[in-house]
């Protein structure tokens, strides 16, 4: 008997907290960890307040205090910008039904078909852009260093945007392609395939799977938890060892915006993409997004991660421009 080389996706793991519960069911654990995600977030620029590192000089060569006020209002504005930017990208970039176009009020309609869903959709890579502009505009307003108040965030992003990845896990949406992995799991919303393939029978022998049904579903990559554990505490981890020794302002946002681009890069390997969008860029045109065939293959995500490495690249250098002029 050979024993199954793969994870079945728990049961007991549904998008709703109270499933099945009139009312209750509309609490889901995705928007729940956006709330540990935002209180994250302020714990830690908590702490760098603590320490001074939110302190600024104002023009006239004084100190300038920050205080626990200012740390709410940077992330409430910044919380408004990044869901803002969030749904407007998700729903210009990555849907391709040109509904959201044609009746853009859509895009901020919490209904489908009568049915309540909340804001479904949401790309990370437009809340980036939509915080990016709220941070700017904060400190324009409150006439702090841009640099320095960025820096801050970064430190405190990953470890809040560890909690949204495991958000997606619970959904069982965001998997990865099929794999041989014995870590490999089976999404039960994932695309399934004919049993009579011979690439599938080929596939399900090597995991010791038997099929009952006429289509199975094979295990997938948890991308998820990958980019949780990259992305997230990884990344907190390099950041916050670094931030006491940074070199300059700015220095942080740069390792963060680059270091993100580069794991995230890496992971669309694993991680399917959107079955309408497939490769931007393709080696071979008719390759299945559901299996990796080509380092050449690139995605959506990995070109907008591309751009992160070298907008990373250029924050930090420009931060370092600013520090030498401001010692000569």
């Amino acid at each position: 008997m050979i024993l199954p080389l793969y994870i079945n996706y728990p049961s007991w793991i549904h998008p709703e907290i109270f499933p099945g519960l009139p009312f209750l069911s509309l609490l889901r654990w995705y928007g729940l960890m956006y709330i540990f995600a935002f209180g994250t977030a302020f714990f830690v620029l908590k702490k760098l307040l603590k320490e001074g590192a939110l302190d600024s000089t104002k023009a006239d060569g004084t100190l300038r205090k920050a205080s626990e006020d200012d740390i709410f209002s940077f992330i409430a504005t910044g919380i408004v910008f990044l869901l803002i930017g969030a749904r407007v990208f998700s729903t210009l970039v990555y849907d391709t039904s040109g509904i959201y176009f044609k009746k853009p009020w859509l895009i901020f309609w919490p209904f489908q078909n009568g049915r309540f869903t909340g804001l479904a959709g949401m790309s990370y890579h437009g809340g980036f852009i939509g915080g990016l502009l709220g941070m700017i505009f904060w400190c324009w307003r409150h006439k702090v260093s841009f640099f320095k108040w960025s820096d801050a965030m970064v430190t405190a992003i990953p470890l809040g945007y560890t909690f949204g990845r495991i958000g997606n896990f619970m959904n069982g949406e965001l998997y990865g392609r099929i794999t041989t992995a014995p870590w490999g799991m089976v999404f039960p919303h994932a695309e399934k395939f004919s049993s009579s393939l011979p690439w599938v029978r080929e596939f399900m022998q090597k995991i010791g799977m038997e099929a009952n049904t006429a289509l199975v579903n094979l295990p997938r990559h948890p991308s998820q938890l990958y980019e949780a554990f990259f992305e997230g505490l990884v990344l907190f981890s390099i950041i916050w060892l670094l931030h006491k020794k940074k070199p300059f302002d700015g220095f942080s946002g740069g390792i963060y915006t680059a270091g993100y681009g580069i794991f995230r890069f890496f992971i669309e390997y694993f991680r399917e993409p959107d079955a309408d969008i497939g490769y931007r860029i393709a080696a071979d045109t008719n390759a299945p997004i559901y299996m990796n065939t080509s380092l050449l293959n690139i995605s959506t995500g990995q070109i907008l991660c591309f751009l992160m490495i070298l907008g990373g690249i250029g924050v930090a250098v420009t931060g370092w421009i600013l520090k030498r002029k401001a010692e000569s």
